[in-house]
């Protein structure tokens, strides 16, 4: 749990700081953000040992409350900045970019921890927080649609093999968005009494989301919401895409996809970006136990595994023919089938 702390709380620290102070804080921040996992998996590649079976983390579930309500105050603040005249331009660019990453690699995860725990109050907070990212959807087609579908061509967060991720962007979004109406619009249907329309307390958020954007800044404000907001979405695209990439589930004779397993996830074993993105890299092992807590997550030995960190392996994935180009051998060894014994 210190790792995770320590990993995930630290940029905040910069960017507070850079806040106040201006100046190298903010560098220092950005850099944390976009150089430092890359540079810290490659230098000390450490693997992490798997917890216990049935082992506890009674600290977890509070991280994840502060990071969400950190999720809540960050964009606000970095607005408040970037429409100010205590910092630079470059300054102010840095403030939003190193804003933008801290949303997408780590108020993603914690968003992401909390739509799956057990408590009503921490899917409510996960809810807000995408929902202020104004991606709210995603609480809805994460849990109904892409962890029913996963690996199959009825999960829009399922990149084919050969898809570049920009063309497979537009489909993920919307694809999503839709997907995750009909969900709950159709649970809705199976209710006696179903209450308010989700989307329409993701839309609630939203709307407040860019009304404090609009007293802060005026119409500066609301664009740099939309621009935090489109990185952080394009970075949980960018997860999607990466860890499910050409993975499919097999048809069985009754026409219905196989079991999801661990084959149809792919996972890194880096020890710093598992502890900044909360072990979201074991991937395979949250689908297969969606309540488990992030720090109880493990490696199984048959889960694909990329070569790369997750942020270096969606950095490659911006440039669609290397990402096909690097793919190529790992895809093809995946479906090759073993050498038959004589």
């Amino acid at each position: 749990m210190a790792a995770f702390a320590a990993a995930t709380l630290a940029p905040v620290a910069l960017i507070a700081l850079g806040l106040a102070m201006g100046g190298l804080w903010l560098w220092a921040g950005l850099a944390y953000m976009a150089l430092l996992s890359a540079l810290l998996d490659q230098l000390l590649p450490l693997v992490e040992s798997d917890a216990s079976e049935g082992a506890e983390f009674p600290a977890a579930d509070s991280l994840l409350v502060l990071l969400a309500f950190l999720a809540l105050a960050l964009p606000p603040l970095a607005i408040l900045g970037a429409t100010g005249t205590t910092l630079s331009p470059a300054e102010k660019i840095a403030l939003i970019a190193a804003t933008g990453l801290w949303l997408g690699q780590i108020a993603h995860p914690a968003a992401h921890e909390l739509i799956h725990r057990p408590a009503r109050r921490h899917v409510r907070l996960g809810i807000w927080v995408y929902a202020w990212m104004l991606i709210g959807h995603h609480a809805s087609s994460h849990r109904l649609v892409h962890h029913r579908h996963v690996a199959t061509p009825l999960d829009p967060a399922t990149a084919r093999r050969g898809t570049g991720f920009w063309r497979y962007l537009p489909r993920a979004s919307i694809g999503a968005f839709r997907a995750g109406l009909a969900a709950e619009t159709d649970l809705r249907r199976r209710k006696a009494q179903p209450g308010p329309h989700p989307y329409a307390l993701y839309a609630g958020i939203a709307a407040a989301a860019l009304a404090l954007a609009a007293l802060i800044g005026g119409w500066s404000g609301v664009l740099l919401w939309l621009i935090l907001a489109a990185h952080a979405q394009i970075q949980i695209h960018l997860s999607d895409y990466v860890q499910h990439y050409g993975l499919t589930r097999a048809t069985g004779p009754d026409g219905r996809p196989e079991p999801v397993n661990a084959r149809h996830s792919w996972n890194t074993a880096h020890w710093f970006s598992s502890a900044l993105l909360l072990n979201a890299p074991r991937h395979s092992d949250h689908h297969a136990h969606p309540a488990r807590p992030y720090p109880a997550l493990r490696l199984p030995d048959d889960a694909p595994r990329l070569p790369w960190p997750l942020p270096v392996a969606c950095t490659l994935a911006l440039i669609p023919p290397l990402w096909r180009r690097l793919m190529k051998p790992h895809l093809a060894r995946l479906t090759t089938p073993p050498p038959t014994a004589t």
